[in-house]
């Protein structure tokens, strides 16, 4: 006995016997749950993207590198001045130290005096002592919002506070004045 040819709407309603396929239910749940899927991995990288930009804002802010600016040039120009002779004023705001030209001077010649300034900036002023000179006064960093310096035997310290509105740091650097 010949088989009998399916209608239109029987070939699109069962499957045949034998054959493997997915029903259109099966297909929507797969979709449905590879958008949930997509959405989950979508929302966990954003978040991810968020926070290192979050991190590399706080590092790489002008905060954070004012405050590293500031503490290398205080270090540098403590560690080469004379331990002996130093000038602290009496509330901290400002220090002044004395140091050598260059490495073959027998006598301490220049000073540099650390001070903040009205305009939320740290200065360095450099300067020779006989005749007394300016030479030059060096802005070392911005957004400041408070200075102190304290020194105690040969060493010396800052207590740099930076503010630029949306972030706030404290810099302690201590220098020791390693020349005679």
């Amino acid at each position: 006995m010949p088989k009998k040819k399916p209608t239109v709407r029987q070939a699109f309603t069962h499957a045949r016997p034998g054959q493997a396929g997915f029903t259109l239910i099966e297909l929507m749940i797969a979709t449905v749950l590879a958008a949930i899927v997509t959405l989950g991995m979508s929302i966990i990288l954003a978040d991810s993207q968020r926070g290192w930009h979050t991190m590399y804002n706080r590092i790489y802010s002008d905060v954070v590198t004012d405050g590293y600016s500031a503490r290398r040039v205080f270090d540098n120009v403590l560690r080469k001045a004379s331990g002996e002779k130093y000038f602290l004023d009496g509330a901290g705001g400002w220090i002044e130290v004395y140091y050598f030209a260059d490495a073959n001077s027998i006598f301490v010649d220049r000073y540099a005096r650390f001070f903040a300034d009205g305009n939320k900036q740290l200065n360095v002023e450099y300067g020779r002592l006989n005749p007394t000179e300016t030479l030059a006064i060096q802005t070392i960093c911005g957004n400041v919002s408070s200075c102190i310096f304290k020194a105690t035997g040969r060493s010396a310290q800052m207590i740099l506070t930076l503010d630029n509105g949306t972030q706030s740091a404290t810099v302690v650097s201590s220098s020791y004045m390693h020349n005679w």
